[in-house]
């Protein structure tokens, strides 16, 4: 069943009394966006179940939900790839490139292997989740994004950059030979998906020395988040010529 295009937003109002405990933390703001309505009102379901999350609009289209997450400014986007007017894809592109604190925006999909996938995680979504994927996986996922983690499936993501650079030779792009040793490391436990804390006991050093590894790779791969990253080593050859 397709949606109409048309948006719908919730609002929530709190009260607190004096002397009170501090409030608890707001809840995580999430907006959805899929053309399918029963998409949408299964995702709805699931995730407001949680105390901390909340839905607090959906989309239809890619222009729907480019003009909602700009007016809401949610935490968190769960973005079809697929949709009316414009995809996931352009959506992305156009929500990351015009608000100056942009969402996390994780990539729904049906099938994991898609290239649309692939270019929506070129193009700055911190990670996918298939539309198949349990409650407990999707609740984790939008918990793990919220708080700076991408979401990335290392086999998944490989098997897509082998698919999609078939018969092209590496590009061996020139940060390659800017990386030291120690962020060479890093970037290759990054394309494990291991989180920061693990790739500090597997290295051995602190978690403060870690996350300024990363933030040096970034920098020198020219990529906004992790999950571009690892893209941006599989098509400059470092994975290929590293491992």
């Amino acid at each position: 069943m397709t949606g109409t295009g048309t948006t719908t937003t919730t609002t929530t109002t709190t009260t607190s009394g004096a002397g009170t405990a501090p409030a608890a933390r707001p809840p995580l703001r999430i907006v959805l966006c899929d053309d399918e309505r029963m998409v949408r009102t299964a995702l709805r379901v699931i995730l407001e179940a949680e105390a901390d999350l909340e839905v607090v609009g959906e989309a239809a289209t890619g222009a729907a939900a480019v003009a909602l997450v700009r007016a809401l400014a949610p935490d968190v986007v769960l973005m079809d790839v697929r949709m009316p007017e414009i995809d996931g894809i352009r959506a992305t592109e156009q929500v990351l490139a015009t608000m100056a604190e942009p969402p996390r925006i994780v990539v729904v999909t049906t099938f994991e292997n898609d290239a649309y996938v692939y270019d929506a995680l070129r193009a700055g979504a911190v990670g996918f989740l298939l539309k198949r994927a349990d409650p407990d996986e999707l609740i984790g996922a939008v918990r793990l994004v919220a708080r700076g983690d991408s979401l990335l499936f290392p086999a998944a993501v490989r098997s897509l950059a082998a698919a999609l650079t078939a018969g092209a030779p590496p590009a061996h792009a020139p940060w390659v030979a800017r990386i030291t040793d120690r962020e060479a490391d890093v970037l290759r436990l990054m394309a494990t998906g291991l989180s920061n804390h693990e790739m500090s006991e597997r290295l051995g050093v602190g978690p403060q020395t870690v996350k300024t590894h990363v933030a040096s790779v970034l920098a020198k791969t020219g990529s906004r988040d992790r999950t571009q990253a690892v893209i941006a080593a599989y098509e400059g050859g470092f994975i290929m010529k590293k491992s």
